[in-house]
Formats: structure tokens, C-alpha cells, sequence
């Protein structure tokens, strides 16, 4: 009876002995979970980055482009507006208005254009294509990194299965060379196995949901460009109708 009070004074010991925080479970894990641990909190810090960022961005352009588009519904001379734009505008709606107003600039230079129906049709077309390319140009570069958010928002979780299973073999491990099943020997490898995997969540979900809700913020803007290109084409091909006419 004393035998076995002495061993489970000797098993709660050791275990209270055994430093079971965040960073003594990194410490204490293998390599292997080791790297799994600082990959995916590396990639969680690299996805709050691009969240924050992608936010702001977003926000910036709707506000700009609302202003944008009061000046340009306002009535005023297209010209002026161009004037005001310069060649490098600020935002990706200016963009697509500078695009085409550079294109009719260059078509217009030829005075026979307005009065060929077949030129004007082509440079009609012109005005259209240069303002779609500047449509994808710009909305590429809205939508980078947003791959890296897909990515660890479908990977993180297995990459964390993969530390939680070499975590898991590891405790197995030492209770064999131990011969030992006591708490001691198989809570730190199970608990280091178990972190790996909330790290693995950690990352996929708010990449998942940040993933979701930029991608449909980002379409929205999109479609306003398309709409807007669609739009300031319409009253261009009039205008140049009227002038050819």
C-alpha cells in the first residue's frame, strides 16, 4: 500500500513538473511539429496581413470611386476631368475612364475618323477594348495574394493533421521505450500532437472566412468597373455618332 502511494506521489510530481504552456509545448515538441508549428503561424500572420490590407484597399477605392463618379455624373467637361486625372490616376476606376479617354485622344487626331462609319466603328472598338484590359489590369492586381488565403484555408488543416499524427506517433514512441502508460509519459505528446492541430485551425478559418467575404467585395467592385466601362462606352459611341453624323 505504501509502494502505491509512493508511486502516485512520484506520478503527480512528475506531472506538475511538466510545463504545459504554448511555449513549453513548442519547446518540448520534435522537429518535425516544431516546423509544422512555425509554418502555419507564420501563415496565419501572412494571411492577417493580407486581411487588413485587402480591407483598407477595398474600402479606399469604393470611397474614391464614389467620389470619382460624382464628378463624372456631375454634368462637367469630359476634357476637365481628364485634365484633372492626369495619365496616372489614383484609383482603378479612373484608370478605366483615362484609358479611354487616351484612346479617343489618339482616334480623334485623324479628322477622317469621325466621318468614316467603318474607322469610327473601329475606334469605337478600340476605346471598348482599351478600357476592358485596364478592367482585368487592375482588378489582378486588387485580387493578389487572395491565392494565399485559398491555399491555407484548404492546406492548413491537414498540414496541422500531419503534426497532430507525428505528434501521436511520437508519444506511442516513448511509452514503448518507457514502458510506461502513466499520464507523464503520454499527456506532453498528445498535448504537443492536439496544439499542432488548433494551429492548423487557427489559420484555415479565417482565411476560409476572409476568403469568402473579399472574394465578394472584390466582384462587387469589379461589376461597378465593368458597369461604369459599359456605361462611359454607351456615351462615347454616341458622341462620336453625333460628331460623325
Amino acid at each position: 500500500m505504501e509502494t502505491e502511494d509512493l508511486e502516485s506521489a512520484a506520478l503527480a510530481g512528475s506531472v506538475n513538473d511538466v510545463d504545459m504552456s504554448i511555449m513549453g509545448l513548442f519547446w518540448r515538441a520534435d522537429l518535425i511539429v516544431k516546423a509544422v508549428m512555425l509554418v502555419l503561424l507564420f501563415s496565419s500572420f501572412w494571411c492577417w496581413a493580407i486581411i487588413f490590407d485587402k480591407i483598407v484597399r477595398i474600402r479606399r477605392l469604393s470611397s474614391q470611386a464614389e467620389t470619382f463618379e460624382e464628378s463624372f455624373w456631375s454634368g462637367g467637361s469630359l476634357e476637365d476631368l481628364y485634365d484633372r486625372v492626369g495619365r496616372r490616376p489614383g484609383h482603378p476606376l479612373a484608370s478605366v475612364f483615362a484609358a479611354a479617354m487616351q484612346e479617343l485622344k489618339r482616334g480623334i487626331q485623324k479628322q477622317h475618323v469621325l466621318s468614316d462609319d467603318r474607322l469610327r466603328a473601329g475606334l469605337q472598338q478600340r476605346i471598348n477594348q482599351a478600357m476592358n484590359v485596364t478592367v482585368d489590369r487592375e482588378m489582378d492586381r486588387l485580387e493578389r495574394y487572395m491565392g494565399f488565403l485559398a491555399t491555407v484555408g484548404s492546406t492548413a488543416p491537414f498540414v496541422g493533421l500531419f503534426g497532430t499524427v507525428w505528434g501521436i506517433m511520437n508519444a506511442f514512441a516513448a511509452i514503448a521505450i518507457s514502458k510506461n502508460t502513466s499520464l507523464a509519459v503520454v499527456a506532453p505528446g498528445i498535448a504537443e500532437a492536439l496544439f499542432a492541430t488548433a494551429l492548423g485551425l487557427l489559420a484555415a478559418i479565417p482565411a476560409v472566412v476572409a476568403y469568402n467575404k473579399l472574394s465578394a467585395d472584390l466582384d462587387r467592385y469589379a461589376s461597378r468597373l465593368e458597369n461604369f466601362a459599359a456605361e462611359f462606352h454607351s456615351l462615347l459611341s454616341r458622341q462620336l455618332d453625333e460628331k460623325g453624323g
